[in-house]
């Protein structure tokens, strides 16, 4: 492929979770043979629009993200939008209708932290006032539910905005008399979110996805297909 390639994560104070992006960063890199360069889109630098400034174009930018939220739909490409540049495709978020490839990294982030035959398995994401966002986690939990339980959709519990929070799925689930309760996190890195989820009192909890070979994989497949722009980004 030609020209560069910018990874855009949420951004997070928690060191781990900005050592999980540089991996990402540095995986995508190894596979595509190029180097990929990161910004994020909150809380710490760079941001889009400054790493932009010293790369060459045409520039890939590829939104490190599981759902269609507001950063995706709005924050992203306005940053883009304010630099002017007009040599720059926003691909689709990484969870966007890629939910069959991205499966493989949740079970087995599951089967490392211990689940185990009967455990009642939650979904923990993290949380969005988007209704087409909501959709999409709704997505994973059903066919989550099929692999691990072979029945419907898997509970789902939010680390913010949205409810019900995760630590009342929980409890709910244990209310309802289950023994173990075992918590799949639909989160990419460690970072505030994916400590709320540890804190939700559920028995086993995985780890966020991170660079499972499945995540590395769909990133680079969406910087080689530079798929169609995210409306209204240059």
């Amino acid at each position: 492929m030609t020209g560069g390639v910018l990874l855009v994560a949420h951004g997070t104070r928690h060191p781990a979770g900005a050592r999980t992006a540089r991996l990402l960063a540095d995986g995508m890199a190894a596979r595509l043979g190029a180097p990929v360069a990161l910004a994020y889109a909150d809380v710490r630098g760079p941001s889009v629009a400054e790493a932009l400034e010293g790369m060459p174009g045409p520039v890939t930018v590829v939104p490190a993200f599981l759902a269609s939220g507001y950063h995706v739909r709005v924050d992203i490409p306005e940053q883009v939008r304010r630099t002017g540049r007009t040599d720059v495709t926003v691909t689709p978020p990484l969870g966007s209708g890629s939910v069959s490839a991205l499966l493989p990294a949740l079970v087995d982030r599951l089967a490392e932290a211990g689940v185990r035959e009967g455990d009642v398995v939650v979904l923990a994401a993290a949380g969005t006032s988007s209704p087409g966002a909501r959709a999409e986690v709704e997505g994973v939990a059903a066919r989550l539910g099929r692999l691990v339980g072979g029945h419907g959709p898997t509970p789902i519990g939010w680390a913010a905005t949205a409810g019900p929070r995760i630590e009342e799925t929980v409890a709910s689930l244990r209310a309802s008399g289950a023994r173990r309760v075992a918590v799949a996190t639909w989160l990419l890195a460690p970072g505030l979110f994916a400590d709320r989820v540890r804190a939700s009192g559920a028995d086993v909890v995985a780890a966020p996805l991170g660079p499972h070979p499945s995540v590395l994989r769909l990133l680079t497949q969406r910087a080689l297909s530079a798929m169609e722009p995210i409306p209204g980004c240059p």
